[in-house]
């Protein structure tokens, strides 16, 4: 690889994007660590080969399950929020995604808007995102009210642990980055990840940061390879994510480390493949989504708060993990996204324990004890007047028989 350059990865598996439903593919290997980069450039980008057709789902996948999309749906869909996925594009022609999808920019082909996708993962990303309701499908994303903003960058995939076509590099993902926000988008998802720091890149992320953009990012698929540290999940700012299985418990390729801030479904995830129908997948590039997707949904319900302050209610807001709070593995533990969006109290500043109200008098419970002391009193006084009597009566039958008998007798008065 030339000197200089970085290397760019999905961080979802894309070998077999036409899986048949049910079939889940494997993590991404090794060879994500390294490739070379093209930079060839065309006019009219096309695909040498699309995806083969997908069934479509007609049960109810378990992320969708376990976050009852219906359930936030009156509460939010992320109406008016835009969310940039950077990504192999957007496939706007899919049922779930049509009228979803704004026109964007191609960063690896010239000439495109971010519509095309020859892979599929971006569609795929998009879909947990946004995909509307369909009737007999009981597949849909989490913010269907959301617009993407689609901006590819690549259109490598992984075929039997092999990598295999063409990605930017990193100082051109940087000016991705930066196209989205100058944009208007207001969440960016990153499915992608970079193995090394990167100056252009890590600016443009503070830039997005600056901008009161919520940015989400991917915390990689290479727990098996030492978790060599990811990014952009590694820089201030941004929402690093791991994937769990429907167990609750992390999948065994997602990576472990400060980065991981929260988790959410990665295993077994089924999202919309290009044209029509659906793909199961496995990876972090899948778990981030659904963060994005909450985030929209917060950034709808809540328009005042600043993209800190949602990054904070999503984080804290989130069900406990088996890793315990704030650990390696689960970060702050797993998505809740109806909790992020409902929680009512001050996201960051705890709420002081309430001071015990004033005691309430009840007028029978008073009078009652009134009536109680008064016959206590009674009690006592009547005690007291006995007791007097019986001294009296001591006196009467001791003292004065001692008396007579010892010849007593008052003193004569003088």
């Amino acid at each position: 690889m030339p000197s200089g350059t970085t290397r760019l990865a999905f961080a979802g598996a894309l070998a077999a994007v036409a899986l048949a439903p049910g079939i889940v593919s494997q993590p991404a290997a090794a060879a994500l660590m390294s490739s070379t980069v093209v930079t060839q450039r065309y006019a009219a980008p096309t695909c040498s080969s699309r995806p083969a057709p997908a069934r479509p789902i007609t049960g109810m996948p378990w992320a969708q399950t376990r976050y009852v999309p219906d359930r936030l749906s009156p509460l939010a869909t992320g109406a008016g929020v835009v969310v940039a996925v950077i990504d192999s594009g957007v496939d706007d022609t899919h049922p779930q995604l049509a009228g979803r999808v704004l026109r964007g920019a191609d960063f690896l082909d010239s000439g495109g808007d971010g519509t095309l996708d020859c892979v599929g993962h971006g569609t795929a990303v998009a879909s947990i995102i946004a995909a509307g309701p369909q009737s007999g499908v009981g597949f849909r994303g989490l913010a269907p009210g959301a617009k993407i903003l689609p901006v590819r960058i690549s259109e490598q995939q992984i075929i039997d642990g092999k990598e295999s076509g063409r990605t930017v590099d990193a100082p051109r993902f940087a000016s991705a980055i930066r196209w989205a926000v100058d944009r208007g988008a207001h969440v960016i998802n990153l499915s992608v990840v970079l193995y090394e720091d990167n100056p252009a890149v890590r600016a443009a992320i503070e830039y997005a940061v600056a901008k009161d953009v919520v940015v989400v990012a991917a915390a990689g698929n290479l727990h098996s390879n030492g978790d060599p540290r990811p990014y952009p999940a590694s820089y201030d700012g941004v929402i690093g994510v791991g994937a769990v299985g429907p167990d609750g418990l992390r999948m065994d390729f997602s990576q472990v480390g400060s980065y991981v801030d929260i988790v959410a479904p990665g295993g077994g995830i089924i999202a919309a493949a290009p044209g029509s129908g659906h793909v199961a997948e496995d990876g972090t590039s899948y778990a981030a989504p659904f963060v994005a997707a909450t985030a929209a949904l917060i950034r709808e319900y809540r328009p005042e708060l600043r993209a800190p302050q949602v990054i904070e209610r999503i984080l804290t807001t989130a069900d406990p993990a088996a890793g315990g709070r704030r650990s390696a593995e689960y970060g702050s533990g797993v998505l809740n996204p109806y909790r992020a969006v409902t929680e009512t109290r001050a996201v960051g500043r705890p709420e002081p324990p309430a001071s015990l109200p004033p005691p309430q008098i009840d007028p029978a419970v008073a009078a009652r004890e009134e009536r109680r002391a008064e016959s206590r009193q009674r009690s006592l006084l009547l005690a007291a007047i006995g007791g007097t009597i019986a001294g009296g009566a001591v006196v009467l039958a001791v003292v004065v028989p001692q008396g007579a008998r010892r010849r007593w007798r008052p003193a004569e008065p003088a």
